[in-house]
């Protein structure tokens, strides 16, 4: 059984296992709404169907599983006032959460970049199998936005305050780093990808399956220590602290070429960004899932009527000129008020999951 939706997805049964290639290599396999709804049904399709055992998600091309959601799309749409800026939100975390409640094993093999919208179709499902190729980021802050798809769920559960650290700086994480910190489960050499969707095993064995029959035959990377190992200490340290300038305080009395490099990233960032994400880190780690994606959607309208997030997207993806003017420029400006308000429930308007 092969489908194609048009075409920017595609479905197929391979032996027991549906499958879905998210299928816009050009453009990283960016996640569009078109895609979303698309892909929501089929997985309720085969949750219910017997002949289904598992669900594999993989992306079409060399260089990325998916590189996030179809910002610029979103952009547009918010300038506009169309409805395309509520419904894309809306109907992503509705599918993020589809996968973390997943009944059947769900699979994703994050062959390549994987960021945002990308990390929230795979993060939230059981297994997420990490390659020499595979590139981690969750770059939010850096274009006003935070780092949504349930972020406020699965980074503030990473080990001391690294999720928190990734959240507010952008950091990228790479090949078996990204299973170190927990982020994938598996570490699994690109070239033997392949095997995962062709070897004939039924659903219940598949934890087995990569354990012991994948993992073991790739030994790449193994010797090399975790990017951060020396930092962690450092990291636990610094990013403990009740506000964002806290944060930028202790950066600056540690003066390290570690510490010096994470401000200079810092002021970089939209300081509406900066203190969204601090609180929603800080809010998430006390939520389920659920809880978590209500309160994101949230924020994602109040990103939407802001100023921040259309000036980064200019900045960053259409402009290119890496220089954003934020509004307001500096975290003092900020007010708790503002940031108080971005929580808000939306009464009729909230996320109804």
């Amino acid at each position: 059984m092969s489908s194609k939706a048009g075409s920017e997805v595609l479905f197929e049964k391979v032996g027991n296992a549906g499958v879905i290639t998210l299928n816009r290599p050009k453009a990283l396999n960016a996640l569009n709404l078109t895609m979303i709804r698309h892909i929501y049904p089929q997985l309720k399709k085969w949750d219910k169907d017997s002949e289904t055992d598992l669900v594999i998600i993989k992306g079409a091309g060399e260089k990325a599983f998916c590189a996030g959601g179809d910002i610029r799309a979103v952009t547009e749409a918010g300038k506009a006032g169309d409805s395309l800026a509520q419904d894309f939100f809306r109907e992503e975390y509705i599918l993020n959460n589809t996968i973390g409640t997943y009944q059947k094993p769900y699979v994703a093999l994050i062959d390549g970049i994987t960021m945002g919208g990308g990390v929230g179709l795979s993060v939230h499902g059981q297994f997420r199998v990490a390659t020499e190729k595979t590139l981690f980021a969750m770059p939010e802050t850096g274009i006003g936005l935070f780092p949504d798809v349930g972020g406020g769920y699965f980074l503030p559960r990473l080990q001391g305050k690294l999720g928190l650290f990734l959240a507010l700086t952008g950091i990228r994480l790479k090949g078996r780093d990204v299973q170190r910190v927990g982020l994938a489960t598996h570490f699994v050499q690109s070239d033997k990808v392949i095997y995962i969707e062709t070897d004939q095993y039924t659903g219940k064995f598949i934890r087995k399956y990569l354990t012991a029959v994948m993992s073991p035959q790739s030994s790449l990377d193994a010797e090399k220590p975790f990017v951060l190992q020396e930092q962690t200490e450092a990291i636990d340290r610094l990013f403990s602290a009740g506000s964002v300038e806290e944060i930028m305080e202790n950066l600056k009395k540690d003066g390290s070429a570690f510490a010096l490099k994470q401000t200079e990233t810092l002021s970089k960032m939209s300081p509406t960004s900066l203190k969204l994400t601090f609180r929603q880190i800080q809010e998430g780690a006390r939520m389920s899932l659920q809880e978590v994606l209500v309160m994101e959607y949230r924020l994602s309208q109040a990103c939407m009527r802001g100023h921040d997030f259309y000036e980064g997207v200019r900045a960053v993806l259409i402009d290119k000129d890496q220089s954003p003017k934020w509004k307001p420029s500096t975290l003092s400006g900020v007010s708790e008020q503002a940031i108080e308000e971005c929580f808000s429930s939306l009464g009729e308007r909230d996320l109804k999951l």
